[in-house]
């Protein structure tokens, strides 16, 4: 065999293919324990769906001067959250589990927390914060995977990339700000 030249026994590929096939996607291959993978994965599901509330609250509560390109950019970071939720939910679905979004229980699964705020630094910095969260709740979870569950990882690897983004928008848009807290103290 050259080197670089790929070789796979098709005979026993084929042959494990038509085993279990109940498990869907789950082979006997995948090296991960899917059971506490998906509990993982509700875990983030929890968490992206509360930023999606959040985010959408902000964009309506938004007001004051110069508030529209802020509550813009609520909304696009709700949407892109939600398709995050979407994803992770497929991947739950993938490995046999059933994503949770039951409603009563959301807040406590979540890694992030649902504040509302009344003014529109206060949100910003609540949507930092979350964003801050994600991120390095998603690293640990990238670690987690690993090896062992390539698919999941790389799908949080991805999560992460936008997670960065949605940071470093908030981080900009705080630095928009005058440095006062809300009783106009400096901060």
């Amino acid at each position: 065999m050259a080197k670089g030249e790929f070789i796979a026994d098709m005979q026993q590929i084929k042959a494990r293919a038509r085993e279990h096939m109940e498990q869907g996607a789950v082979t006997s291959t995948y090296n991960g324990n899917s059971q506490a993978a998906v509990k993982v994965l509700n875990e983030a599901l929890a968490t992206e769906l509360v930023c999606v509330l959040r985010y959408k609250r902000h964009h309506y509560m938004a007001k004051g001067m110069n508030s529209e390109p802020v509550a813009e950019e609520f909304l696009l970071h709700s949407r892109e959250e939600m398709e995050h939720a979407e994803t992770i939910a497929k991947r739950i679905v993938q490995l046999g589990g059933s994503p949770d979004f039951n409603p009563s229980t959301l807040t406590g699964r979540s890694h992030a927390d649902y504040v509302e705020c009344d003014t529109l630094e206060e949100m910003v910095k609540e949507n930092l914060v979350a964003e801050r969260i994600a991120i390095d709740t998603y690293r640990e979870m990238v670690k987690y995977f690993g090896n062992e569950d390539p698919t999941s990882r790389r799908m949080i690897e991805g999560i992460l990339e936008v997670e960065e983004e949605h940071a470093e928008d908030m981080s900009t848009l705080l630095g928009n700000f005058d440095g006062k807290s809300c009783n106009g103290s400096k901060n």
